[in-house]
């Protein structure tokens, strides 16, 4: 009978888990504090020991990894539409799904000391010493990742053209990861513009919403508007979109900034 340690059980998925967690961030370009990665790691490493619970069949035991994903997910990126939340825990599992393939492959072909995999659930028997060295040696790479994830890689200009009642306009816009700002109401995605740019189209003002917004210098509102349509390097978006008005808030060169999900669906 093999000795399962709990609390290596944990903190091995823990490590595991967060790693997954960034290779969603970094495959969808996603915006998630450090923090949230952490405590869906956790969360993940709390949901491995299914792994002491009766083995399954392998269809069943797919349903539930693909169904345990979904709060790690939640944790980690926090809430969004159905659609795109579908999409990223599908990313999630694909990934999990690859690393436990890796996993029992390693397994079958070495049979590593130590090393055991239940209900899809990977399991090391390691020493302390070693635990404290990987943690030192994961927090080095988080470090260098979140130094190197605030350069300007995520970011793009696009051409976006904007239909009101009273005809149309176009200007650039910077796509960023930054750009989170959406309609409180119905969770619509908001493209931020200044006034400047948008002051010879008459927009709805039945659509008319005041949307706050949050930044590192401070918060604010804008005035978000319901454009009759909108297109985005020559392609109508595929969902309603509000567009925000602002006034002296987007400094420099930028004008204008659009959310980066809208343009890596």
């Amino acid at each position: 009978m093999r000795t399962v340690y709990i609390d290596v059980l944990i903190t091995v998925n823990l490590f595991i888990d967060f790693f997954l967690i960034l290779c969603v961030k970094l495959l969808l370009h996603l915006r998630a504090g450090l923090l949230r990665m952490i405590l869906g790691a956790a969360a993940g490493g709390l949901l491995s020991l299914t792994a002491l619970l009766p083995a399954l069949p392998f269809l069943l035991n797919l349903a539930a990894d693909a169904a345990l994903s979904a709060p790690i997910v939640l944790i980690a990126f926090g809430r969004c539409k159905w659609q795109t939340f579908i999409r990223r825990v599908g990313v999630f599992f694909l990934c999990s799904f690859v690393f436990c393939g890796v996993m029992v492959a390693l397994y079958t072909a070495l049979h590593p000391k130590g090393m055991a995999i239940y209900n899809n659930v990977v399991y090391f028997n390691i020493s302390p010493l070693l635990l404290i060295m990987l943690t030192l040696a994961c927090y080095g790479v988080i470090k260098l990742f979140d130094r190197f994830s605030k350069s300007e890689v995520t970011k793009r200009v696009c051409d976006i053209k904007v239909y009101g009642s009273s005809g149309s306009t176009s200007f650039a816009a910077l796509a960023d990861t930054g750009c989170q700002v959406r309609e409180p109401f119905s969770g619509y995605y908001v493209i931020i513009a200044e006034k400047e740019l948008l002051k010879e189209l008459i927009l709805q003002q039945q659509g008319f919403r005041v949307i706050p917004y949050h930044t590192l210098s401070g918060s604010g509102i804008v005035r978000g508007y319901l454009p009759q349509k909108v297109i985005i390097d020559g392609r109508e978006a595929a969902q309603p979109l509000y567009i925000g008005i602002c006034e002296n808030v987007l400094k420099g060169n930028v004008r204008a900034i659009i959310p980066y999900e809208l343009i890596s669906v």
